[in-house]
């Protein structure tokens, strides 16, 4: 493939296109109003390929109608995602990976939210360090972020960035793209908002808050602290008044910015420990899964207890892989032995682990004491010698246990369960 094709009017070549696929094809994903899968997709990709590269490298490409989906949220309500088609994926993959560079060298190094070489886990330990040195926290919520995105002031950022117009103009075309409803009628966009689902959207997301947020108080409050992973902003300060006088400020500057801080969710927590005892009634905050609050703490010194202020697996996330186990029905699989359920399941635990064990990795044992409860009920289930005698069911069970310790994962690093 030629890298440049001197031919079309706009410079993108059948390799950005590819390697646009490849990451497109790794991170999976339904199909959007066309019904096309991935495997049908890749069933004709040459076709498909070629179809999209033709029209975008000649300017003529106009994106469809993405597909509205609602996924349920942690609190029981739902979100709706917009999901393009996988051509449509591509498409602004291509462009993001050819914009991303750049906005890398001006994005601030206290956001770490969809950024290459950065991650959920920096972002928490740097929360972590901050809450250390710090006693209070304004923990940020914004309505309806992604619905409320201003193309206007969104625009104003990208042209400040952006001089080809190429980019400009498929930009403005995936902003604009109509929603189709689950109730099948087709819904314009109103100026404002990115569709949650769309490949750009996270970009764009970030330009707009590095400018609305990040750029905002590293210009005009240097002594506030903060993190931001994407639309979940921490910001830490020294005292009280100092943390209220901020949350008014914000409210002002979010508002010029047409955005809204939610009044229920957004709070302000007292990192309550043993040199901090002050009286305040939030000390609590979630962030990325975790739960920041007062915490047992062993010196690592010492060996004595004491109480610090940490973080750990949250309680909403302990039901969200609880409810995951009951949606995999783990007293109903059909395995033959203990060994198949543990190679069905040790993908799953592995990534439980990964991302909920990086702190205070013992708060996990609850949730394998539940998996063993799930598995022992198989067990009973499977084999009529455990069907009248519980006791025998986990006799079995720490049996395995002793005989193979590294058959789930959890096992091999020393989790209960």
């Amino acid at each position: 493939m030629n890298l440049w094709n001197e031919t079309k009017s706009v410079p993108i070549s059948k390799t950005m296109v590819w390697e646009a696929y490849k990451k497109v094809k790794a991170n999976k994903g339904s199909a959007g109003v066309d019904q096309i899968s991935m495997e049908e997709f890749d069933a004709d990709r040459s076709k498909h390929l070629y179809k999209l590269w033709n029209r975008m490298a000649s300017g003529s490409y106009f994106p469809p109608p993405v597909k509205e989906v609602e996924i349920a949220k942690k609190d029981g309500k739902t979100r709706l995602l917009g999901i393009p088609t996988i051509a449509d994926r591509i498409g602004q993959m291509v462009i993001k990976d050819y914009l991303e560079p750049r906005f890398e060298k001006i994005f601030s190094n206290n956001s770490y939210g969809y950024r290459p070489k950065r991650s959920a886990h920096q972002a928490l330990a740097a929360v972590r360090e901050n809450c250390r040195l710090t006693n209070w926290v304004l923990d940020l919520d914004i309505k309806g972020f992604f619905d409320n995105i201003d193309h206007g002031k969104l625009l104003i950022a990208l042209e400040k960035h952006v001089s080809e117009n190429w980019c400009l103009f498929y930009i403005k075309r995936w902003l604009n793209v109509p929603v189709l409803k689950q109730s099948g009628k087709l819904v314009e966009k109103q100026g404002k908002g990115t569709p949650q689902g769309g490949v750009i959207s996270p970009l764009l997301a970030n330009l707009f808050l590095h400018y609305a947020i990040d750029k905002w108080l590293e210009l005009k409050l240097k002594a506030v602290s903060f993190v931001r992973y994407a639309d979940d902003a921490i910001l830490h300060c020294k005292s009280k008044a100092h943390a209220e006088w901020l949350l008014e400020n914000l409210r002002e500057r979010l508002k010029a910015c047409g955005l809204e801080l939610h009044p229920e969710k957004t709070k302000l927590v007292y990192c309550r420990d043993y040199r901090r005892q002050g009286d305040h009634p939030v000390v609590k905050f979630d962030f990325l899964g975790y739960s920041f609050q007062p915490r047992t703490t062993k010196s690592p010194k010492t060996g004595k207890l004491f109480l610090g202020y940490d973080c750990a697996i949250s309680i909403s996330s302990k039901r969200r892989i609880a409810d995951k186990m009951e949606e995999l029905d783990i007293v109903g699989l059909t395995y033959k032995s203990i060994v198949g359920v543990a190679q069905f399941l040790n993908p799953f635990i592995r990534g439980w682990v990964n991302y909920f064990g990086k702190f205070r990795r013992h708060e996990l044992n609850p949730i394998f004491q539940l998996l063993r409860k799930r598995i022992v009920r198989w067990a009973r289930k499977r084999y009529k010698r455990y069907k009248t005698s519980v006791n025998r069911a986990y006799k079995w069970f720490e049996t395995v246990r002793k005989q193979f310790p590294s058959l789930f994962y959890h096992w091999q690093i020393g989790l209960c369960g």
